[in-house]
């Protein structure tokens, strides 16, 4: 869990001090380490003035000019030292930066999600712009700015530190405007960030629009409202253009900045070199001095400012806009423990009553059923009558409108997100398999399982050939190289070892061949437990227990036997299942499912 952003009307505090806290937070190791190896980094930026000060009096104007090679072979080693401790740098700046943008993200995925379930669906389109576009702002953005303010802290620091070793008298004439550049910066930092954020949500209005009309775009083309949809896309995308002309228009006051913080004090210095030579300034310090100036600060105050004008106007808006539309929503978080847990493996449904929307006809209205525990039931009818939405009810993914879903005599929103992973398992038509190996795939809800219970599990559903084909249980699994009824098997097995006594197949052997899905529904009805299969095929409900069919009037429940004499529905769909010929038996189907139990 992460704080929430704090609720400031300030468009640079707020985001700041959020900033602030989740990249510095608990970093005090990380931040010892840039520190020093900052230090070490801006050695030769310390050490390049009086070097050239000493090889210039000491060396070559000494006659020395072994000396002064001497003198600058010094300064070689230690921007060598210095490109070795770079590397460090951005290690520690990788530390701070990318947790910030890991809970940027659990932030906008938590608001996305909870906002798709009631919002229009061409939001979504700006929910991707925030994810991908405007956390990957922040992230950049936050690692340009802290090293910008990073380099001209050390940097800046030993530029003046060196300047003051060669003749103190000179700070003088370096000070005032390096402050006066400091002093302007917040004003040029508000102008930039209106006109930034006035960018990003023109950003997201385009996609906003576009959205819309590629949604409607049926509607538009059928009414002739191609105009009207032109224009409203439009009319964003100018907005967006001005924002950026203003912006670019703003561009010319960071110029101004750098060149009264980085420029001004050497032409201060070349003026006033008449009066220095006068009161003892010798040749190599002159040069020093403006070594430092020229080769030293200029760069720091330039990156210092271009850095914050660009990367820090970018970080505050892409934070401020980010932190504004997840301020009410906190990621996913760790339930408390639940003390009750289901007495058995039943499912009992009341009174369910369910629409997709509130004035679209119910798919259920008034729906009762009782699934004992152990029970093997099978739901049919045909296409688009509710399997699904059923099966999605009973699993809790779906919330009834009226109505009561119960498991083990508990109501499922008593149980919380953790009892329920652990009392049910529920695999769609659409199997998922990630990127890992075959192991880490079938261990998901399993970690312990040993290799031999997964062999054994694979053997009993009948992925042992595609387990072997994949090169073994320890073999890199990528999910775009399987079939269909490959990834099918995979999450079955997956399925197969979990210690969920409620098993929900919804369509999920579809893909896989008569013999293959008879094997599969025969080994979760022996694994114990309950087994409610959304039925692909006539003969799942054949080997089921118990048949629940959908018809969008009247379901009825009963034996093969019972329906094929009662509901005239079901014996249309037996009577128009051709019978495999690997199970021209019907006993043998039938039977297959209620072995050993």
């Amino acid at each position: 869990m992460t704080a929430a952003p704090p609720a400031s009307p300030d468009p640079i505090t707020g985001p700041l001090r959020w900033l602030t806290g989740q990249a510095l937070r608990g970093r005090a190791p990380a931040l010892a380490r840039l520190a020093l190896w900052s230090l070490v980094e801006v050695a030769p930026a310390y050490l390049s003035g009086r070097v050239i000060a000493y090889a210039i009096d000491r060396g070559f104007l000494a006659g020395r000019p072994l000396e002064g090679l001497a003198w600058l072979a010094l300064l070689a080693v230690a921007v060598l030292v210095a490109g070795w401790a770079t590397r460090r740098v951005v290690a520690c700046l990788a530390e701070m930066v990318e947790p910030v943008r890991d809970r940027l993200v659990e932030r906008v995925v938590a608001a996305s999600i909870g906002k798709a379930t009631a919002a229009a669906p061409s939001g979504e389109l700006v929910a991707v712009a925030r994810l991908t576009q405007q956390t990957e702002i922040v992230r950049e953005a936050l690692a340009g700015t802290l090293t910008a303010i990073r380099g001209f802290l050390f940097t800046g620091i030993a530029a003046m530190a060196g300047i003051a070793s060669l003749r103190p008298v000179l700070l003088v004439l370096v000070l005032p405007p390096v402050l006066a550049a400091l002093a302007a910066l917040p004003v040029i930092l508000r102008a930039r960030m209106a006109a930034q954020r006035a960018q990003v949500l023109a950003e997201e209005r385009v996609a906003d629009a576009a959205g819309r009309v590629a949604l409607g775009l049926r509607d538009i083309t059928a009414c002739g409202a191609e105009a009207q949809a032109h224009g409203l896309v439009a009319r964003h995308i100018d907005e967006q253009e001005r924002t950026a002309r203003r912006l670019a228009r703003l561009e010319a006051l960071s110029g101004l900045a750098v060149g009264v913080g980085g420029w001004l004090p050497l032409v201060f210095l070349v003026m006033a070199a008449p009066a220095l030579r006068n009161a003892g300034l010798t040749l190599g310090a002159f040069g020093g001095a403006v070594v430092y100036l020229a080769q030293v600060l200029l760069p720091a105050v330039r990156g210092f400012v271009e850095g914050l004008t660009a990367n820090g106007t970018w970080l505050v808006t892409a934070t401020a806009r980010l932190t504004t539309v997840t301020s009410n929503v906190d990621p996913p978080r760790d339930e408390p423990p639940h003390t009750d847990v289901p007495a058995s493996a039943e499912i009992r449904l009341r009174g369910i009553t369910f629409r997709y929307g509130p004035h679209a006809d119910p798919v259920l209205d008034g729906f009762d059923l009782i699934v004992p525990d152990g029970e093997h039931l099978a739901i049919v009818g045909p296409s688009g009558v509710g399997k699904s939405t059923l099966a999605a009810l009973l699993c809790g993914t779906l919330l009834p409108n009226a109505g009561q879903v119960l498991i083990g005599g508990l109501p499922l929103p008593a149980l919380g997100r953790a009892v329920l992973a652990r009392h049910r398992v529920v695999l769609p038509q659409e199997a998922y398999v990630f990127a890992g190996t075959v192991r880490e795939n079938l261990t998901y809800y399993r970690p312990d399982a040993t290799d031999g219970r997964l062999a054994g599990a694979a053997d009993i559903v009948g992925a042992t050939d595609l387990v072997r084909s994949l090169g073994g249980l320890h073999a890199w699994l990528d999910p775009a190289h399987l079939s269909a009824g490959e990834r099918q098997l995979i999450a079955l097995t997956r399925a197969y070892l979990s210690p969920a006594r409620i098993a929900v197949l919804d369509e999920a052997t579809c893909h896989l061949d008569p013999v293959s899905e008879a094997q599969v529904e025969c080994a979760f009805a022996q694994r114990g437990g309950t087994l409610v299969v959304v039925a692909h095929r006539i003969s799942s409900a054949i080997r089921a227990r118990r048949v629940l069919v959908l018809d969008g009037h009247e379901p009825q429940v009963g034996s093969h036997d019972t329906l094929a004499v009662r509901s005239p529905l079901y014996r249309e769909l037996v009577n128009g299942w051709q019978i495999p010929p690997q199970h021209d038996d019907l006993d043998s189907i039938r039977l297959g499912g209620h072995h050993g139990k």
